[in-house]
């Protein structure tokens, strides 16, 4: 098998990612050699490869799916927005740059080449790219512009599937209307749908199939069946409320509480997936002061806004609670950008430009944001747990510990973290993923609390790779292999008619 695939949806979260993560399970398991591929991916949740590059998590996981290591080309363009009108753009996994809605708009003339470098990449070491867009391919003020739809599939003579969530209703009109609202061209390259989270009986649907198939002609390649508890590394704030990892049944001790504060431009949030997968613990995000009061534990995750996120809490109330939560030797967590604000004074002017600003004063730490953005992976161990961890880091800020005891020590010596009192904080995303220290973390914070906890034995690692194989499994029982197969060794089909519409292309000057 030799060739391409781009896999579009018709909005967010319709399940472009879980379908191009299950497709690179298929074909990994078949014994093709696979990589995902995204070129421009608007995220907050990241990952540092281990070549020290910055990408979208979605691909991270696609590239485990795919059985390989991730790495820049897999997602040459990643937005991070850093506020209510700008984002940081990272090109090949480095920082490029800052940029608002409309001057991003501008900036993809330059972008373009390297998108196109980048799969030509991976399609000349790979047997297979698995291309995900982003969005909707019917974006028309967006089209004359376009680097991961219909102008990628041009641009690289891509076919296209359309996935649409069933399950939000209206699935007919939505792929239909996808279809229509695209130029000729663009029409030509769309092969066929796929239809997500579906629920009851299939006869039922097929006779909207066979008149979509009439009204199109093309086929529905398969409707994958709405799945409880189907989780892979969400990233899309719209999947927020998605079921995290299902913990495994048959804890014996108390249940433990996590409340993760909801930031505005929280990042990296499947930091907590981890914990969720533990026996007995519930994880939940919330605005909640009563919340932050009686959980058990309280996190405060990443954020890609330190400055604007920790006003958000004050205006909200939150930050004295969090502060009087500290003082009652309540157990609360800092990561990355939640550590910073938990901390003493931070000087930005970096992120939010807004330099001298005092931070919760929790943690004996003071934090200088600097231009270059520090990008790494980490291994080593917290001795006050006794147990080994590692991560990766993603930040400008630079946190100087000035009192308490540094939570973790790099397999180099280096310190990360602090821990103060009932109140604890590092730099590492991705710590709580290993399953000693998020083990004996919970244990900690159970012991404190007067609650038994009883830690599973299964891996989060494990636990992940399962979830991959479900997808898989998806994905070969509920798709048409053969089809797929076809597309992929035979590129855009020649036949494919064009629904007629009076809608115009979408150009700007």
């Amino acid at each position: 098998m030799k060739g391409a695939l781009l896999v579009c949806g018709t909005h967010s979260d319709a399940g472009k990612s879980v379908v191009t993560a299950g497709i690179c399970r298929w074909l990994h398991r078949a014994g093709v050699r696979v990589a995902p591929f995204k070129a421009q991916n608007m995220a907050l949740n990241s990952v540092v490869t281990p070549g020290g590059e910055e990408i979208g998590r979605s691909q991270a996981v696609q590239a485990a799916a795919a059985g390989v290591e991730p790495e820049a080309a897999m997602n040459p363009i990643l937005i991070k927005p850093s506020g209510a009108r700008h984002s940081q753009i990272v090109v090949m996994g480095q920082p490029y740059g800052d940029a608002d809605a409309r001057s991003y708009q501008q900036l993809k003339h330059e972008l373009r080449p390297i998108v196109a470098d980048a799969l030509a990449d991976l399609r000349a070491r790979y047997d297979v790219v698995v291309c995900e867009g982003a969005g909707s391919p019917a974006e028309i003020n967006l089209r004359h512009a376009d680097l991961t739809n219909m102008g990628l599939a041009r641009a690289a003579g891509l076919p296209v599937l359309v996935v649409a969530d069933i399950d939000r209703g209206g699935v007919f009109a939505s792929l239909f209307g996808t279809l229509a609202l695209l130029e000729p061209a663009d029409q030509a390259h769309v092969a066929g749908f796929v239809i997500n989270k579906f629920r009851g009986d299939e006869a039922i649907l097929a006779p909207g199939l066979d008149q979509l198939a009439a009204l199109t002609g093309r086929p529905t390649l398969g409707v994958l069946p709405h799945v409880e508890d189907l989780w892979m590394d969400v990233e899309d704030s719209l999947a927020l409320e998605a079921p995290r990892p299902e913990a495994a049944a048959g804890s014996d001790g108390d249940t433990l509480d996590v409340a993760v504060l909801r930031l505005r431009w929280m990042s990296n949030f499947t930091d907590l997936d981890a914990l969720a997968a533990e026996p007995g613990v519930r994880v939940r995000f919330t605005r909640s002061i009563a919340d932050v009061e009686r959980a058990d534990l309280v996190v405060v995750p990443g954020t890609k806004a330190t400055v604007e996120d920790l006003e958000r809490l004050r205006a909200a109330g939150l930050d004295r609670a969090l502060v009087a939560r500290a003082a009652a030797g309540g157990p609360t967590l800092g990561i990355c950008g939640g550590y910073q604000l938990l901390g003493g004074p931070i000087l930005d002017e970096v992120e939010s430009r807004r330099g001298a600003v005092d931070g919760l004063g929790v943690l004996p730490v003071t934090t200088t944001f600097a231009a270059e953005k520090l990008l790494r992976r980490r291994s080593g161990r917290c001795a006050w747990l006794d147990a080994p961890a590692g991560g990766y880091e993603i930040r400008h800020g630079r946190v100087e510990r000035h009192d308490g005891e540094p939570l973790l020590h790099g397999d180099d010596g280096e310190p990360d973290g602090c821990r103060a009192g009932m109140a604890f904080g590092t730099s590492w995303h991705g710590a709580l993923e290993h399953d000693a220290f998020r083990r004996a973390l919970l244990g900690w914070v159970a012991n404190a609390r007067g609650r038994r906890f009883t830690p599973g034995t299964t891996s989060f690692a494990a636990a992940r790779a399962a979830r991959l194989d479900v997808l898989g499994d998806l994905v070969v029982e509920h798709l048409d292999t053969e089809r797929l197969t076809r597309l992929i060794d035979g590129g855009v089909p020649a036949d494919l008619p064009t629904v007629q519409t009076e809608v115009r292309p979408c150009c700007a000057s």
